[in-house]
């Protein structure tokens, strides 16, 4: 179960991606029906961490809490920074003792200094992935995604696809559900296809007209029915190229792989909230029969529906 969460604060570190840490698992959301963590923000050395931009967060908390933590955090900064001996046993231990262990963006050069990306995909933010390979030539560096899972290690890309990464770790641990309300919080934008299994396909759509948004929201209030291309074409007073075109570029995805994600998205919560039947799900959602359904569960998720619910369904969560 993820509970305790260990962030830890480095020098030199990244202000955004360190506030990315903090914020989705930082935050108490159980008013919203989201989890509350066990949040700590450590360093090898308390008292005051420099950051890149010229100011200091000031941290209480020495390596303990990471040293038990089911989560350990690692934030961007800089890659020629040398990383404290003790920060580097912490993370090896938590990768020995199976705890997850997360960097996002630069961090991940931390991670390969403690070793662990040896032998392991990873990624990082694309102006240094080249770097990364370099300096650990025993890891797999994929500079095309948004965040890479190798057991339970997660790197994240740059800046903000560390929200991508957390959210990813959280949906696996506790559920659509609990990552959706931290992702609804948060106002984030639609994940990005990043070439991964990635859980997370928040409700929020990215649309930089009008038109396309009115389209869109139509799209999630009509998942049931048959939307062919030419239908929404029409609702979008377009040729079907034109649609499919400027969708594409909007969105950053065709019209068809965004509907999946999104019948996927709503399937996952009647798998967790309701107890309905595969057929029902299916038919709800928009896949038509619970064979379609378990394709693309397995394609997409690794899991098919029975054991999504086995797993994150309402009998679990009493």
């Amino acid at each position: 179960m993820l509970q305790t969460i260990a962030c830890i604060a480095v020098p030199q570190m990244a202000p955004f991606e360190f506030g990315v840490i903090c914020e989705v698992f930082g935050i108490d959301r159980s008013e919203q029906g989201g989890p509350s963590f066990d949040f700590h923000v450590v360093a090898a050395e308390p008292g005051p961490i420099s950051t890149k931009l010229g100011f200091d967060v000031v941290v209480h908390e020495g390596l303990a809490a990471a040293e038990t933590a089911d989560l350990v955090a690692v934030p961007a900064s800089l890659i020629d920074e040398p990383a404290h001996p003790e920060v580097l046993r912490v993370i090896r231990e938590a990768v020995d003792r199976g705890a997850w262990v997360l960097s996002v963006c630069s961090g991940a050069f931390t991670l390969g200094r403690a070793g662990v990306l040896d032998g392991r995909r990873a990624t990082t933010h694309w102006m240094y992935t080249d770097q990364l390979a370099e300096m650990f030539p025993d890891t797999e560096v994929d500079p095309d995604v948004l965040f890479v899972q190798d057991g339970r290690v997660v790197t994240g890309a740059g800046t903000a696809a560390g929200i991508d990464a957390a959210l990813h770790i959280v949906r696996t641990e506790l559920g659509a559900s609990a990552a959706n309300i931290i992702a609804r919080r948060m106002v984030v934008p639609p994940q990005r296809d990043g070439g991964q299994s990635q859980f997370i396909q928040t409700p929020v759509v990215e649309a930089r007209s009008d038109s396309l948004s009115l389209v869109t929201d139509w799209m999630l209030e009509h998942l049931d029915e048959d939307l062919t291309v030419d239908r929404l074409a029409r609702k979008a007073l377009m040729s079907p190229r034109t649609f499919a075109r400027k969708f594409r570029a909007e969105t950053g995805t065709t019209p068809n792989a965004w509907l999946n994600r999104q019948r996927l998205l709503r399937a996952q919560q009647l798998l967790e909230e309701t107890d309905f039947t595969l057929e029902e799900i299916a038919r709800e959602t928009g896949f038509g029969a619970a064979a379609v359904m378990r394709h693309h569960f397995v394609k997409t998720l690794q899991t098919t529906p029975t054991q999504y619910r086995r797993v994150f369904g309402p009998r679990q969560a009493g």
